[in-house]
């Protein structure tokens, strides 16, 4: 081989490798977002306007409709919820709920954010919406109400729907989710159940109570983290809407579509990994100082303003690719990753 030939096969074997390198990075999420939390404003955003499946992460939809229906006085963390067989059919993640047991309301909604339970969204938004079609249009309407204008929701749960269409499911986009965790973390209890790494269900109930363990494994393992929600399926990647607190600041990240080099199914140790970096660039951005907000008297009137916009609301305190058949779960179960995150010093 000539040195000329010999230097033109290097510089295309370097070519190539920084390609394939370019595309892993590329196809390491479908879209990612981080916000400040107080202002709404924008850290850092690649493809945030992509639509894709939220997967499990539709339960935080169903928590904020909830939310809606604790505080108006409609129901109650006590209101019994007696299963149905419809309930108990739902597969994927679940707490495995029986036609002859009877829960109150809280105990499902720790069921639906730490075990991620597909049966209990169902029995949740089947009891708190009269049925389930019915709660999924409140769904729908508070997506409007929040300005989540490129968000879709047709289930309270996440999971595929039977036509197997990406299209017929689900969707939304990492800025409208991140509006919605916005929403949540500023305005609701959310955080006093996403933030729980371990509990058991069914205590006092069953004779043999159930372990969850929370799908959010930076919880506990990043500074700060205390939320949100994870979720997956073969269509919608490995999800993940993620909250930490620092020093009184707090950040938000939601990153979708995510899979492991060359589009492997990892478990979502990518996703991890690609979210912890995602928020310690957040909170390195963050500005020196954001000027102080001040919550109205009364609730705003008509759609929330643009999430890149300061807005405060009120708070009410109450407690791409199609998928496959025999995909059954809206959220994969994880092992635990090794990793550890220094978090920043202090200033004095």
């Amino acid at each position: 081989m000539t040195f000329l030939r010999w230097f033109l096969a290097i510089n295309l074997l370097a070519l190539g490798l920084a390609s394939a390198v370019e595309k892993n990075a590329r196809h390491a999420y479908a879209g990612v977002i981080v916000t400040e939390a107080d202002s709404g404003h924008v850290l850092f955003e690649d493809n945030a306007d992509v639509s894709n499946p939220p997967a499990s992460m539709a339960k935080l939809m169903t928590f904020a409709v909830l939310h809606d229906k604790l505080a108006s006085g409609a129901l109650t963390l006590e209101t019994p919820v007696k299963i149905t067989a419809e309930d108990s059919k739902m597969g994927g993640t679940q707490v495995f709920l029986d036609p002859r047991e009877t829960f109150p309301v809280e105990e499902l909604i720790y069921a639906m954010m730490i075990q991620s339970a597909n049966d209990a969204a169902h029995a949740l938004a089947r009891t708190a919406g009269g049925s389930v079609e019915a709660f999924v249009e409140l769904m729908n309407a508070k997506a409007r109400e929040l300005g989540m204008t490129r968000t879709t929701f047709r289930t309270p749960h996440g999971l595929p729907p039977p036509s197997r269409r990406i299209a017929d499911g689900d969707l939304t986009t990492p800025r409208d989710f991140a509006v919605l965790c916005r929403y949540l973390v500023q305005h609701t209890d959310v955080l006093k159940y996403t933030s729980v790494k371990e509990r058991m269900f069914g205590t006092g109930v069953r004779a043999q109570p159930m372990r969850m363990d929370n799908h959010n494994k930076l919880l506990g393992r990043v500074a700060g983290v205390d939320g949100l929600k994870t979720g997956y399926t073969v269509g919608a990647g490995y999800c993940l809407s993620a909250t930490a607190l620092r020093n009184g600041r707090r950040v938000i990240v939601v990153i979708m579509g995510s899979f492991g080099p060359n589009g492997q199914i990892d478990r979502g140790k990518t996703r991890d990994l690609k979210a912890i970096d995602l928020m310690e660039r957040g909170f390195a951005a963050l500005p020196a100082a954001l000027p102080a907000t001040v919550a109205p008297t009364a609730p705003p009137k008509g759609p929330l303003p643009d999430p890149a916009k300061t807005t405060v609301i009120p708070t009410v305190k109450t407690e791409k690719t199609e998928a496959r058949a025999d995909d059954p779960s809206s959220t994969a179960a994880e092992p635990a990753l090794t990793f550890r995150v220094i978090p920043p010093k202090k200033t004095p």
